[in-house]
């Protein structure tokens, strides 16, 4: 998230052109590869010192014309705390071994805990990670490897792209309040759900019967969803519908910001992916030359090896090939509950919890707090940047916070609860276990916000190769809570929280006279440092 520094570029060298500024970059800079360091580069770089010599036709010296002192870069104040992050990142390590311990895969995740009232970022982590001191002097060829085998170069939190399961839930369901669904009404949740040749299954939770969909969200049961998205999918127009056909589950997902970057403070931000109808046509517009080629030739050198399999992927793009843009039943039903080709960053959910808790507000989520000069002066400030309102109903937000508590109390968010003080910090959760192709295991997320009924952090953990959210990725959540408030042994002691003060520092540090940055309630403050100039590197 901070970045590392590497040398300046021929491309940037030449871009300057002939500018003689006293901040031009010189072949010696090194710059912001990625991060914090590469957004706030020109802020943090500064100014080097000059002296403009007099020479001789002999090329001695003969004087000084002109010196100009150096200065140095600004300070960039970042919302973090870095007690918060080093535990995020450590229970995020624990959240993966946990999956290992269950005997899943456990490959990699990543945690956002964010300010819901500001979409601040308070911590942010990725697995796996990496030490970026091994840039200085070199990265050696194993080192460098391993990077791109592990895939550690990347943030999960915010590049990575992921199923997101039943978290989505919150968008179909807020998609129904707006599609004039009865959200206080009873429906049927059986074990499965068989559409043509088909059969959509529960997943995380068995057959209940009739129940309320506020009873659905807390079991997350997959068939009262794909019901609703089938009933949807016929009033759209089935089979027969055009393209420009409603798509209510696609268009709330728009609403809550997914299928875009968020637009952090961060380079190289992924945008996800909203499963529909648009999708699906652009797709097979990207893909159909390809699948009807495939189609012709069948295959060979996979026939050769394996001919069942080339009968199937024959088959497959033969279908493709002439209506693979249709948007049938079941594409309508597995982007109910967050499978098919929906993709999201963990940042992106975040984000979508932060509004479903702060009553529909969508905040652009910054790392960046403020800038402050060398010599303790204010340069720039960041205020909260909201993007807008989500485009569902009052009442479906309104539904979304009254049902979700009961996820962490009665349903499936239940066991990493036990014996937390709900009753003084009730927590709104969802979990998820978002399938993945393959014999892989499902991808564990557990979102959520607290306190439910006073808004203030969201928190999304997930794990691939997880299993569920409620057993690998929600204890971590958990103790990340009891941290942020101050839980021990089941006592809420807001004193003890991992926070100064109990909240989030609002105010920007106090530079003193020897360099050193201070907060005003007197604890070092976390910033990334200026790079002085004259031969010191930050």
């Amino acid at each position: 998230m901070l970045g590392y520094l590497g040398p300046v570029t021929e491309e940037q060298l030449q871009a300057q052109g002939d500018s003689q500024a006293s901040d031009r970059l010189r072949r010696t800079d090194v710059v912001g590869r990625s991060g914090v360091e590469k957004v706030y580069d020109e802020q943090l770089r500064g100014k080097p010192g000059i002296t403009t010599l007099a020479v001789d036709t002999a090329g001695h010296v003969t004087g000084t014309l002109e010196e100009q002192a150096p200065v140095a870069g600004d300070y960039v104040v970042t919302s973090i705390d870095a007690k918060l992050q080093a535990l995020v990142e450590a229970q995020l390590v624990a959240a993966v071994r946990r999956a290992q311990q269950q005997g899943y895969g456990g490959k990699s995740g990543a945690a956002v805990v964010v300010d819901v009232q500001t979409g601040r970022i308070l911590a942010m982590a990725s697995y796996p990670t990496y030490d970026p001191s091994i840039w200085i002097g070199g990265v050696s060829k194993k080192q460098y490897q391993d990077l791109i085998d592990t895939k550690a170069l990347s943030s999960n939190a915010y590049q990575g792209q992921f199923a997101p399961g039943s978290t989505y839930k919150v968008v179909s369901t807020a998609a129904a309040g707006k599609d004039g669904f009865n959200l206080y009404g009873s429906y049927d949740c059986p074990s499965s759900l068989t559409i043509g040749p088909q059969t959509f299954r529960n997943y995380e939770s068995a057959a209940y019967g009739p129940i309320s969909l506020t009873r659905a969200l807390e079991v997350s049961c997959n068939t009262v969803f794909y019901g609703i998205a089938r009933k949807m999918w016929q009033q759209a127009g089935g089979p027969d519908a055009g393209s420009d056909a409603p798509d209510p589950i696609a268009e709330a997902a728009a609403t809550f910001g997914l299928g875009e970057a968020t637009d952090i403070d961060l380079p190289g931000e992924a945008a996800g992916r909203i499963s529909s109808r648009e999708f699906k046509r652009q797709n097979w517009e990207a893909m159909k030359d390809t699948w009807c080629r495939n189609a012709q030739t069948g295959y060979p050198e996979t026939r050769k090896t394996d001919p069942k399999l080339a009968d199937y992927f024959t088959a497959l793009d033969k279908e493709n090939c002439t209506d693979g843009y249709q948007w049938r039943a079941g594409d309508a039903l597995n982007a109910a509950i967050g499978q098919g080709d929906t993709t999201v960053t963990p940042l992106q959910m975040a984000m979508v919890y932060a509004a479903v808790a702060n009553g529909g507000k969508l905040f652009q989520p910054q790392v960046a707090k403020g800038i402050v000069s060398a010599d303790g002066k204010v340069v720039k400030e960041f205020p909260p940047i909201l993007k807008g309102k989500v485009d569902v109903p009052k009442s479906a937000i309104k539904f979304l916070r009254n049902s979700l508590p009961g996820v962490t109390t009665d349903g499936s968010g239940e066991t990493p609860f036990l014996g937390f003080p709900l009753d003084q910090i009730p927590v709104a959760s969802k979990t998820g276990s978002a399938q993945v192709t393959g014999d892989k295991a499902s991808t564990s997320w557990f979102a959520s916000y607290a306190p439910a009924n006073k808004p203030k952090y969201a928190i999304v953990m997930m794990v691939t190769e997880g299993g569920t959210g409620s057993k690998t990725s929600g204890p971590s959540v958990r103790r990340i809570y009891e941290e942020l408030f101050g839980v021990k042994n089941g006592v809420v002691r807001p004193q003890d929280s991992i926070l100064v003060g109990g909240e989030p520092q609002a105010d920007l540090p106090i530079v003193l006279s020897d360099g050193t940055p201070v907060t005003p309630k007197g604890r070092n403050a976390g910033v990334a440092p200026s790079r002085p100039q004259a031969g010191a590197s930050g």
